[in-house]
């Protein structure tokens, strides 16, 4: 049994807290919060579990392995580095870090102390979008052209990151899991309503060198939430809609035939009209499976799926992001 201590009983943490606590692999030995109200509740519902108002107490604690950090972005780097110096494995909220370079001094640190440093890119983990990435490895959809997101809902405003960074963040993470290839330039335009320097909705479109494209459209001012990702390929295209009760993933045969290439003023298309059907996906909970990997990573010694080297990929392309939509949409390289 790994014993784990969650840091940050907020949003995210309960979730964290709930699924360490009942996995049969792990313990919940140890919660931190600032709150004393948050901590009250946690101890009404994990009694057995020691409580912490300052998290270096619970990093102190050498009967904890392993630490969930479940803060906000601007402490994971300090807090992570005291984690890994504690001797402690790390699971970390995402974004990683607010910079590359913070997150390269994390991944360094965790390689020098041998500890497992992982980051919590949930989507990941869920049966769908794993789903997604075996019919792409397995060359099903063909020649890839487009990956095309929506991603909007009214709220939550976050008072640390803005729009990209905290949701645009997730089709980041998907991306660079499912997609066999790594974008080599933003452009990014966004704007924000209540806080100039702060954007509340954003249009982030990614270029590859062969000539797949991707864009993301990310608002925290929609009327309705809407989680809806296309896969555009040569052979068939997918459809995923993360708020489909089960049918997530749906995949049509569908798509265009050119001929008469060479004489492109001339060209006939031809439009093919398949099947769809939807996959049987596993259902488990993303985060259960997840904190499971982890627990398994640090038992085994194994490298995690999301480790340190995946959140930096994806905090590279957010500060490319950011730079461009300060410069008003100008293509910045990752």
């Amino acid at each position: 049994m790994i014993a784990v201590g969650v840091i940050g009983y907020g949003y995210w943490g309960p979730n964290l807290a709930r699924n360490f606590a009942e996995l049969e692999t792990s313990t919940l030995a140890a919660l931190s919060d600032r709150s004393e109200t948050r901590l009250d509740l946690a101890r009404r519902r994990y009694p057995g579990c020691r409580t912490y108002r300052d998290h270096h107490e619970l990093l102190a604690d050498p009967a904890i392995e392993a630490v969930a950090i479940a803060t906000p972005v601007g402490t994971h780097h300090p807090i992570t580095m005291e984690a890994l110096a504690a001797g402690k494995h790390v699971l970390l909220a995402k974004p990683m870090a607010a910079s590359a370079a913070a997150a390269e001094a994390m991944i360094a640190e965790a390689r020098l102390r041998e500890r497992v440093l992982l980051v919590d890119h949930t989507f990941c983990y869920t049966g769908a979008v794993r789903r997604i990435r075996e019919l792409i490895q397995d060359g099903a959809l063909g020649d890839l052209y487009y990956y095309d997101s929506v991603r909007v809902n009214l709220g939550l405003f976050q008072h640390d990151v803005d729009v990209v960074w905290d949701l645009a963040v997730h089709d980041l993470a998907i991306m660079n899991y499912v997609l066999p290839f790594r974008p080599v330039e933003v452009s990014a335009t966004g704007a924000g309503h209540f806080d100039s320097d702060r954007h509340n909705l954003s249009y982030v479109t990614l270029f590859f060198e062969n000539n797949l494209i991707a864009h993301l459209h990310v608002n925290w001012m929609a009327p309705v939430k809407v989680r809806r990702t296309l896969i555009g390929g040569s052979r068939k295209m997918i459809v995923y809609d993360d708020l489909e009760p089960s049918d997530k993933i749906k995949v049509y045969d569908r798509g265009i035939e050119v001929s008469n290439r060479e004489q492109i003023y001339s060209m006939l298309v031809s439009y093919r009209t398949g099947d769809m059907w939807a996959p049987n996906l596993d259902l488990t909970e993303a985060l259960q499976t997840e904190c499971r990997h982890f627990v398994d990573c640090i038992q085994h010694g194994t490298t995690p799926l999301t480790g340190g080297e995946a959140g930096l990929e994806v905090v590279r392309v957010l500060e490319a992001a950011s730079r461009s939509m300060k410069d008003r949409g100008r293509p910045v390289k990752t």
